[in-house]
């Protein structure tokens, strides 16, 4: 089973993580379902960019983008070459390594 390393976040996990996730998992799901609470204000349907992670390691092992995530990504705060909405990422057979970026650009948390 790939880990999942979770680099630290002041607000959703200020130690960081090592997380144990099966492949073929949502990334997005993973992380919720590990009390880390990254904000999915659209429930993981691939309509906003509130669960915007960075992927520092591991991200040529991942499931393709669509365009419909590139075209979302556009909008989304700090995008860098390594950026994919964890709700549209799979989690693969290779161990991951991923940032929470620091701001959304969501004015109020959801509170999921």
């Amino acid at each position: 089973m790939p880990q999942v390393i979770v680099l630290p976040h002041p607000q959703l996990c200020p130690e960081g993580a090592v997380l144990q996730v099966p492949s073929g998992k949502s990334l997005c799901e993973a992380l919720v379902e590990n009390e880390i609470e990254i904000e999915h204000a659209c429930e993981m349907s691939c309509a906003c960019t509130t669960c915007h992670v960075l992927v520092r390691e591991g991200f040529k092992h991942l499931n393709a983008s669509t365009d419909d995530e590139e075209d979302l990504l556009d909008a989304a705060w700090g995008l860098e070459a390594c950026s994919r909405l964890s709700c549209q990422v799979k989690v693969g057979d290779e161990d991951l390594t991923i940032e929470i970026p620091k701001y959304t650009i969501n004015h109020a948390r959801e509170n999921h």
